[in-house]
């Protein structure tokens, strides 16, 4: 009987547990699936492509609308999501960076920061500590590059640069165009500058070893590696946080070593672990506990300013991450004063005492505070050590909040400025019930009918960035000087890599519209259209098999639809139209542009462009470059590079407020 009873009961666990399981399969599908309800917005193939195009890569290329409806929408977006598409001619355009592959360590032995180099000049005899206050600062210069030179050392400038052009070129010409989308959003969200000087060297790496590698894996993942990476710990100084306790590793030597110990020995024990508690009181006072990195991670990471967490709870969770720190890099870069402790002791005297070095971090247990903690009613008892930061920030990772934040923020990002409430908590409960899988997220966002809305087409403003990347593809461009790029997108309003909030640029139309941006876009598109951006080549008459249009209006009605495909272009060709008129429009845009830079005006988001222009003509007086008048109907000359009107026409649709829409 006993036997029976056993077996019914083995058999309902079994049960029960065969139907969790095949719950979870179920539910896992149904987020990896895609099933994208465009026709049911009304949308066409060739629309649906055009809108996936503008959200995911940075801008259709000539004939890629028909590729992708050829390929197949699900079959395209799913290898964009898998990201590791074939990427050779990039990689060969890549080759010539030598340095944008290098290690931390690396990049401290070859590009170190000036006050380092200054310091070995002095210490090598190169420089006279003395001539530093001379004010001579020419011969200095002088000293410290021949100093340079001859050791092989060369300026961080030369780092950034290469860094700088290599995110030009991804964007330009990479195949896994949403991975590089999603590395630019995870680095915004988890964002460092290049301005602070003691988080700058390690940038690049960080992009390319904790960013991209982790964009569409799991949150948590992706969470732990920036919170480990030298960039982060130096940008947030969590690097220099510390505890005020007695180091565990000397309070386990007391307590073993006084069992057979003299009085006389106990006596000399207890002087030294004062000595150490001193010197940690005296480091308290040159920093101690920093809440930095604790504050941000909460209220920009992961829960969000209204995540429910406490003044309090942000300073427990700094006391947990006391100790988290950078390892030593390089043969005489950061972190030296640690190589010591670690060569001493040794990789299993290291564990022994609770000190983690994995790679570019190092876990420094003499300056964790090793009390006991409570963050968001969580209670973290005395001597957790290492194992408590990471079992705060995967707790941080799933949290509810999180769920909603990271959720809202990708939904801006792909969605619109405000993106409806439904989907935010569609998205939520795919991020909780996946553990914080972002692939399912993206997943889920696509598969609703939010995404494909009328609210959602063409809605969303590009960014400098975004503007000069989409100009180029839709254009073809042949880029070999990619820093030119670069300076455009700064004299846009985006200076790369350098926001130094840690909000990262804010993703809004609002924050990047305004008369003045618009007068730079427009000068933009005039400089890049008639090849005025050195670096750049265009063959225009050939984005139209060498076509020549039968007109100024044929050619815009043309143009406009092959560099903005699937689009109602009605409105757009008629508001452009006028501008065409003036012969000197690109010379009035630039000054209009250089009087406007300082300018902030928030009010003008319509995006109207006839505010460069007070007496716009009329359509039928308008006239061309080689002074016929509309009607008369000109032959456009197609030579590549030659044909200003041509240009013109080009680079009035790339500063159009229709271009600007993605």
């Amino acid at each position: 009987m006993k036997y029976h009873i056993g077996k019914f009961y083995l058999s309902v666990i079994l049960f029960c547990c065969a139907v969790v399981f095949s719950s979870f399969v179920r539910m896992m599908g149904t987020a990896d699936k895609l099933a994208m309800p465009y026709k049911k917005a009304g949308l066409s193939n060739e629309q649906a492509a055009a809108h996936l195009l503008s959200r995911f890569t940075y801008g259709a290329k000539p004939g890629q609308v028909e590729e992708v409806v050829k390929m197949g929408l699900e079959k395209w977006l799913k290898k964009q999501l898998d990201g590791n598409l074939e990427d050779k001619n990039l990689d060969q355009m890549l080759s010539q960076y030598d340095a944008i592959n290098i290690s931390n360590s690396e990049v401290e032995d070859r590009f170190p920061q000036n006050p380092r180099v200054t310091r070995w000049a002095i210490r090598d005899g190169y420089l006279n500590k003395d001539s530093l206050n001379t004010g001579n600062n020419k011969y200095q210069r002088e000293i410290i590059q021949n100093y340079m030179k001859e050791k092989g050392y060369r300026p961080l400038q030369d780092l950034y640069r290469q860094f700088f052009n290599q995110k030009i070129l991804r964007a330009a010409y990479g195949e896994n165009q949403f991975r590089e989308i999603m590395t630019d959003f995870w680095f915004n969200h988890f964002n460092v500058a290049l301005n602070k000087t003691q988080c700058a060297s390690f940038v690049p790496a960080y992009e390319r070893d904790v960013i991209r590698p982790n964009v569409f894996g799991g949150f948590e993942d992706l969470l732990l590696t920036t919170a480990k990476s030298p960039a982060m710990l130096m940008y947030l100084d969590n690097s220099s946080s510390s505890g005020v306790n007695v180091p565990m590793a000397d309070q386990d030597m007391m307590s073993m070593e006084e069992m057979g110990m003299s009085s006389e020995q106990k006596a000399k024990k207890k002087e030294r672990v004062k000595k150490i508690q001193q010197q940690i009181q005296n480091k308290k006072k040159q920093g101690g506990l920093n809440e930095n990195y604790a504050r941000e991670v909460m209220e920009l990471h992961t829960l969000g300013v209204d995540g429910g967490y406490t003044q309090n709870d942000v300073t427990q969770a700094a006391r947990v991450l006391t100790g988290w720190t950078v390892a030593p890099l390089g043969k005489e870069g950061y972190g030296a004063g640690s190589k010591a402790l670690i060569e001493r002791l040794g990789p299993s005297g290291l564990r022994e005492k609770g000190f983690v070095l994995d790679g570019d971090f190092f876990f420094n247990a003499n300056r964790h505070d090793n009390g006991e903690k409570i963050v968001l009613g969580k209670k973290f008892p005395a001597g957790g050590g290492y194992d408590e930061g990471v079992e705060l920030l995967k707790m941080l990772a799933h949290h509810q909040s999180t769920a909603k934040f990271i959720s809202k923020k990708l939904a801006v990002r792909f969605v619109n400025d405000v993106p409806p409430a439904s989907l935010l908590d569609r998205m939520a409960k795919t991020f909780t019930s996946t553990k914080g899988d972002i692939k399912s997220v993206i997943i889920t966002m696509v598969n609703s009918p939010e995404f494909w809305s009328e609210q959602a087409l063409r809605e969303k403003t590009k960014s400098p960035f975004e503007l000069a990347m989409s100009a180029v593809r839709s254009l073809n461009a042949e880029i070999t000087q990619p820093y030119e790029l670069y300076s455009w997108i700064n004299r846009m309003g985006q200076q790369m890599y350098y926001y130094q909030a840690p909000t990262g640029f804010p993703d809004n139309g609002q924050y990047w519209i305004n008369t003045g941006s618009l007068l730079n876009r427009m000068n933009f598109g005039l400089a890049l259209a008639s090849q005025r951006i050195p670096g750049v080549k265009l063959n225009l008459p050939a984005l139209n098999s060498n076509k020549e249009p039968e007109s100024v209006e044929a050619a815009l009605l043309t143009y406009s639809k092959l560099i903005m495909p699937e689009r109602e272009l009605g409105q757009t060709v008629a508001r452009l139209k006028p501008m065409l008129n003036d012969p000197n429009l690109q010379q009035k845009v630039a000054q209009a542009a250089e009087q406007n830079s300082a300018k902030k005006d928030n009010n003008n988001s319509g995006m109207e462009m006839q505010s460069m222009d007070k007496k716009p003509a009329k359509e039928e007086k308008m006239k061309l470059g080689n002074g016929r008048k509309a009607n008369e109907n000109p032959v456009i000359k197609t030579q590549a590079g030659t044909n200003t009107m041509l240009a013109q026409v080009v680079g009035v649709i790339i500063g159009s407020p229709e271009f600007q829409r993605k």
